[in-house]
């Protein structure tokens, strides 16, 4: 949330996405395109997983409609509008948004109390010569044992058993959605997003 327009227009702070489609906040909010980015997905499961199919269309497609010309095909996209004043409010990664308000920029953010969702870094062998997955195992040993610290010192979230991040990079909401993340399911949730807009 940049502080700034938000007392600048009077509007309050939300604590939940679906305070974002209140008609106050029109033309003032920012999100990705799941089309386009995965951090969009997150935001499709914390609607399902909060509000269900049904509600969440509407949730959805309500604030789809305050979007308006800031539906944003990079998943940091909405938070550079959030920075730059050209809106209120923004959906995106919480790492990013902690470290540009600790860098000083008008912002604040908000643990929505429909749930901070995480991608993990998943791998696949897909054309494979037999129907073991030694390969996809080794690449997955390697990402563990030589990448994850690097990749959680950018990404400062805390996935696996044993790793610990600072206070402020931890989520009040953390949660897990409820199916396994498959590319059925993301074509599922685009489609879902594709009919919120009509």
């Amino acid at each position: 949330m940049n502080t700034e327009v938000l007392k600048e227009k009077g509007l309050p702070m939300p604590t939940s996405i679906k305070d974002l489609t209140q008609p106050e906040f029109k033309g003032l909010v920012s999100i990705p395109n799941i089309m386009d980015s995965s951090t969009a997905w997150l935001l499709v499961q914390a609607i399902i997983g909060q509000y269900g199919q049904e509600e969440g269309k509407t949730v959805l497609h309500d604030l789809i409609a305050n979007v308006g010309p800031h539906l944003e095909s990079s998943g940091s996209g909405p938070l550079k509008k959030v920075q730059a004043g050209e809106v209120a409010a923004g959906f995106g990664l919480r790492h990013q948004a902690v470290k540009a308000k600790a860098a000083g920029a008008p912002i604040d953010y908000v643990d929505p109390v429909e749930g901070n969702f995480s991608l993990t870094e998943s791998l696949a062998v897909v054309d494979k010569k037999n129907a073991t997955t030694d390969l996809a195992m080794k690449m997955a040993e390697v990402i563990i044992k030589d990448a994850r610290k690097d990749l959680i010192a950018n990404y400062p979230v805390a996935l696996y058993k044993g790793e610990s991040v600072e206070d402020v990079n931890k989520p009040a909401r953390s949660l897990k959605f409820e199916k396994p993340l498959t590319v059925e399911l993301l074509k599922e949730h685009q489609d879902f997003f594709k009919s919120a807009q009509e």
